[in-house]
């Protein structure tokens, strides 16, 4: 399902259901003048659906976004631990199996949550441990289909 944020622009969630689809078109507007709303939203969001992966992409987002990095950690952490727990995958990365082929679902939610908590742990200054994720991404995912490779760039600007 889809629905336009404040500026018009089409936000897809995926298949959820219409409550919560709500919830989170109105967190993502809520965000742009009312951060304390938003999450109250997409928190609500949360409580009514933890199984939904869209609403830890949200609440990690607004997180990171708003350099609340902390909250945007333990996002990260639930997000990747629903993801492959859906995919049917042990919940330590390293053990996943590699290089994945099927790219779609909680599998992909699963990566791109990865190189989310590369990204994360790179702007909390744990270059080291952002690197380890990064190399788990290389091991997964050769091609980059998630976009790790910018986050891999970032660090190695950072010395």
């Amino acid at each position: 399902m889809s629905s336009l944020d404040a500026a018009g622009s089409t936000i897809d969630f995926g298949p959820v259901a219409p409550v919560i689809e709500r919830l989170l078109a109105a967190g993502v507007v809520a965000y742009r003048s009312d951060r304390p709303r938003a999450e109250r939203l997409f928190r609500e969001a949360q409580s009514l659906a933890p199984t939904e992966l869209p609403v830890y992409l949200c609440l990690y987002k607004i997180h990171a976004y708003q350099g609340n990095l902390s909250a945007a950690l333990a996002a990260v952490e639930s997000g990747l631990a629903e993801a492959a727990r859906q995919a049917g995958w042990p919940g330590e990365p390293n053990r996943w199996p590699a290089p994945l082929t099927d790219l779609a679902g909680p599998g992909r939610f699963a990566l791109y949550t990865l190189k989310a908590l590369a990204f994360v742990r790179l702007k909390r200054g744990e270059r080291i441990l952002a690197r380890e994720v990064l190399q788990t991404l290389a091991r997964l995912d050769p091609a980059g289909s998630v976009g790790w490779p910018v986050v891999a760039a970032l660090a190695d600007g950072c010395g």
